[in-house]
């Protein structure tokens, strides 16, 4: 689901782009090193602040990233104009059905996007089917804890709360698909917030 006009402001501002670049990408670079000249996709790529960290801190040599919402898919060309064709493509999609081929990325990234797809283990799945094995899953998420929370229930709109995660819910989905995250991934902000990166396993067999 898009984001209303509260939590566009809140995504879209400088002091969310320093933290993303300060620490979310540092910490990912920390628990799963850098993509230098790997081909990457990103889910929910926004205004292309994320595009660019996964260019310039982690080293990708190709990135196709995609947005729900065709206004930041607009506000991502001009940010990233510099990119030429063959190592950007931008593009309207859902994460949930991602038009991509299978097995086609060395890494994907995640910048809190998930939280907002209400079929969630549905992303997780076109994930993991994207993704080579041996590639890499790297996310950043908000929990049931966060989304529970007086100002996200009162400001933001999030899926209702039957689709809501954990730590464990989200690890043992992505594990079940075959993205094997084990103790990589760190806490913050009490549970509110998950921070890791799975590695694809080998077998494409999913555990029932």
């Amino acid at each position: 689901m898009k984001l209303n006009a509260i939590e566009k402001a809140l995504m879209n501002n400088p002091a969310r782009a320093v933290l993303q670049r300060r620490y979310e990408a540092a910490l990912l670079r920390r628990l799963g090193g850098r993509v230098a000249g790997k081909r990457v996709l990103e889910i929910g790529c926004g205004r292309g602040v994320g595009t660019e960290i996964i260019f310039e801190r982690f080293g990708a040599g190709e990135v196709h990233a995609f947005d729900l919402d065709p206004d930041m898919i607009d506000q991502a060309r001009r940010r990233l104009a510099r990119y030429l064709p063959n190592r950007l493509k931008l593009y309207v999609g859902d994460g949930a059905a991602i038009d991509e081929p299978d097995a086609s990325f060395d890494a994907v990234f995640d910048f809190a996007i998930i939280h907002h797809i209400p079929n969630w283990k549905d992303a997780v799945a076109e994930i993991a089917r994207v993704v080579k094995p041996g590639g890499k899953f790297y996310f950043e998420e908000v929990t049931e804890h966060a989304l529970g929370r007086w100002f996200y229930r009162t400001f933001l709109e999030h899926p209702q709360s039957q689709h809501w995660f954990n730590k464990e819910k989200f690890v043992a989905e992505l594990e079940r698909h075959g993205i094997v995250v084990g103790e990589n991934l760190v806490e913050r902000f009490f549970g509110d917030f998950i921070i890791g990166v799975g590695r694809r396993s080998r077998s494409n067999n999913v555990e029932n």
